[in-house]
């Protein structure tokens, strides 16, 4: 690792830039499937994708096509992610046969756009701190999990995250241009003008981040009161009125209700009426304590490098012109009762651009004592056991999309696609939780995806048809279930009728602690070691991975670890049942 970080130090840093597009698609492709928090905006792609926007008759269409209308929400959220999303995405689609590919491809394009403004935040972490701390923030922000592993999936979240991330680079811009230079006000008012965009359009808690930059900015003088008609005034109203425009008139539009602000629906259903408590209530000092730390991965980042950048005269100035104005945020934020980590996400470049300024800081002084000698190797120390750790969590965190491994088991090893014939599925909750998502439903037989974006699809024309009934009175009714070939299934005793257990999909249960004498269980070894079908990319992934585990046990837990051992645990999640009593199923 010392050598590397070296000759990168005697290299150009675009290669080394590129480490954070590729672990972002590394990311996707091992965990290739989503959950519900994402589900809006995946299902909203697919159906922008696959059925077109309608030019008349739209409540209709969007009654038929969409599943918003099916499945609405508890409030409205916006469709401008979605439909940016698919602009871009579109051109490449004819590129790929399968639904389901379109869904990584649509993925990867965010995780793309979250790459390039993480690497234009880098470059200015270069400019502003130097060469050295442009590396070391490209290996602390690659070797972190939850900002790589999260910059390809459908949260609103990471959509406001490509516009925060270059909003703080305009801030980090502004510190290095000349104090009389006009280039400094410029770079203000744009990072004020995206915060306020993204808040409007997409999180309004970004609010709260525009005003403690606002008033860092007025309290260090770096905007004089004459500026604020001329950079803070602008760029609010700039951000507010394009942002409104974007939203208003995209979200009345397709949830047909006029004027409709989602942003702004949610804001005052969570916040102001307080249902954001039903989801759970966390202490104060959870983001300070839990989640900035979790986030950060490197223990060095929050205990060392970033109090050092504080105490260290060459790069406190421009640390506290981040760190002041992001931390307001989080501790302002954190009155709100009901915490996430995804909330604050959008400070975790900012912190980790100061950090590496404390890493460049020690790497170039690691041969002058003894101390900054051990400093420097326990920093390439860290970094590696970051990498190890978010590799780790990448392969559990993977087996936890038990419903898309279900129904993509369904149609590519039971029930291979082809024409003229008619399949009936039921979806329960857990499945649609885990993963199913439109993408992964069969279509009108084989087809490319550019047949996909032309066909309107009709449900009497569809050759796989999908039921997600959640109304208990209705799943207590025999002649419900008599519909069905196949039902994927969390608790298969409450599926009434006679029905064959065709496949089981195990999925993470936990992490235990094994002590000497105990003896690791062998059904989740035996679920990841088996080569589910052929194929599977994420299996194949996982399979290597528990494999690997397997031998470090037989090799190291008796001959170093004394009989101590970690083992992941692995439980059944959704069991696929076979209707027994349709013995041939029906051609079309």
């Amino acid at each position: 690792m010392v050598l590397i970080v070296q000759s990168f130090q005697q290299m150009d840093m675009a290669p080394l830039y590129l480490l954070i597009p590729a672990f972002v698609l590394v990311h996707l492709f091992v965990a290739p499937y989503t959950k519900v928090e994402e589900s809006f905006n995946v299902q909203a792609i697919h159906d922008i994708l696959i059925h077109g926007i309608p030019t008349e008759n739209a409540t209709q269409f969007f009654a038929a096509n969409y599943d918003h209308v099916s499945f609405p929400g508890s409030v409205p959220r916006t469709f401008v992610g979605a439909l940016m999303l698919s602009g871009i995405s579109r051109p490449f689609v004819g590129f790929f046969r399968e639904a389901a590919q379109v869904q990584l491809l649509v993925r990867a394009v965010l995780g793309l756009l979250n790459a390039s403004a993480l690497v234009s935040f880098g470059y200015a972490v270069q400019k502003a701190f130097g060469k050295s701390a442009g590396i070391w923030y490209v290996l602390l922000q690659a070797s972190q999990f939850h900002v790589i592993y999260y910059a390809s999936r459908t949260l609103p979240n990471m959509f406001a995250f490509i516009f925060s991330t270059m909003a703080l680079r305009s801030l980090l811009l502004a510190s290095t241009s000349p104090a009389p230079s006009k280039t400094a006000p410029r770079h203000y008012r744009l990072s004020l003008y995206l915060l306020t965009f993204a808040g409007v359009v997409f999180r309004s808690e970004l609010a709260i981040l525009v005003g403690t930059i606002t008033l860092y900015l007025l309290a260090t003088r770096k905007i004089s009161i004459r500026g604020i008609p001329s950079i803070i005034i602008p760029a609010g109203l700039s951000g507010l009125l394009i942002g409104l425009l974007c939203t208003v008139s995209t979200d009345s539009y397709f949830w047909k209700s006029f004027p409709l602000w989602p942003e702004w629906t949610a804001f005052y259903y969570n916040t102001i009426q307080g249902h954001s408590a039903d989801w759970g209530v966390s202490p104060w000092h959870y983001y300070f304590l839990n989640a900035i730390p979790r986030l950060l991965m490197n223990p060095m980042t929050s205990l060392v490098l970033i109090p050092l950048a504080l105490l260290n005269p060459a790069t406190r100035a421009r640390s506290l012109d981040l760190l002041t104005p992001l931390l307001s945020f989080v501790a302002l934020y954190s009155f709100l009762p009901h915490k996430e980590w995804r909330f604050i996400i959008y400070i975790i470049p900012g912190l980790t651009a100061i950090a590496a300024a404390s890493a460049s800081w020690i790497w170039t002084r690691r041969s002058k004592s003894l101390l900054y000698s051990f400093l420097g190797l326990s920093l390439v120390g860290s970094v590696l056991l970051s990498f190890t750790a978010s590799t780790t969590l990448l392969t559990i965190s993977s087996l936890n999309y038990p419903g898309g491994t279900a129904l993509s088991y369904l149609h590519t090893v039971i029930e291979p696609q082809h024409q003229h014939v008619h399949r009936s599925v039921y979806l329960d909750n857990l499945a649609c939780q885990t993963g199913v998502t439109r993408f992964l439903q069969n279509h009108d037989g084989p087809q490319t995806a550019t047949d996909v974006l032309e066909m309107k699809e009709q449900e009497g024309q569809r050759a796989w048809s999908y039921d997600k009934t959640e109304d208990p009175t209705v799943l207590l009714d025999p002649e419900f279930w008599v519909q069905f070939d196949y039902v994927l299934a969390e608790r298969p005793e409450k599926v009434i009728g006679k029905w064959e257990v065709v496949y089981v999909v195990y999925g993470f249960s936990g992490v235990r602690v094994l002590r000497p004498g105990e003896e690791s269980g062998t059904a989740g070894r035996e679920a990841l070691e088996a080569g589910r079908w052929e194929g599977d990319r994420e299996t194949g992934f996982r399979s290597m991975i528990a494999k690997v585990w397997r031998s470090m046990e037989e090799i190291a837990r008796d001959k170093f670890l004394r009989g101590w051992w970690v083992e992941v645990r692995m439980e059944p999640k959704i069991v696929i049942l076979k209707n027994a009593h349709k013995r041939g199923f029906k051609e079309v």
